[in-house]
């Protein structure tokens, strides 16, 4: 595993220190034996979910993100084309981009969404 990639509802729960997030991920998050990163897909979800009223977007959420020691990852064309290999087991564009993510940068993928956990990615349960 060379390092973990946070769904947007695993970002969330970390942000707002959430129970529901597993006491096993967040001390593996904790520690610091893998970087962690945060898409910028995410940061696109929680703002067009704020838009709708859906959620509140944390005002300090770049900040607090780099006080955890997150790495922030990027869209990139090989991000988006990878897209299209993906299996048709959902249509959340969000979701979509962070599988192609988590396949093409090697990383394991943290959530606990049943949809994602479907794709041919490594996935830790959140």
């Amino acid at each position: 595993m060379n390092g973990l990639l946070l769904d947007t509802h695993v970002a969330i729960w970390w942000f707002e220190e959430s129970a529901r997030l597993s006491h096993d991920v967040r001390v593996t998050i904790e520690e610091g034996t893998f970087d962690v990163f945060v898409s910028a897909a995410t940061a696109w979800e929680i703002v067009i979910k704020s838009a709708k009223g859906h959620l509140k977007t944390p005002d300090d959420f770049e900040e607090t993100a780099v006080d955890a020691g997150f790495r922030f990852l990027s869209m990139t064309v090989p991000h988006a084309l990878a897209i299209r290999d993906l299996e048709r087991h959902h249509n959340d564009p969000f979701d979509r981009m962070l599988v192609a993510q988590a396949r093409v940068e090697g990383l394991t993928l943290v959530t606990n969404d049943p949809w994602i956990q479907r794709y041919d990615v490594s996935v830790m349960a959140a």
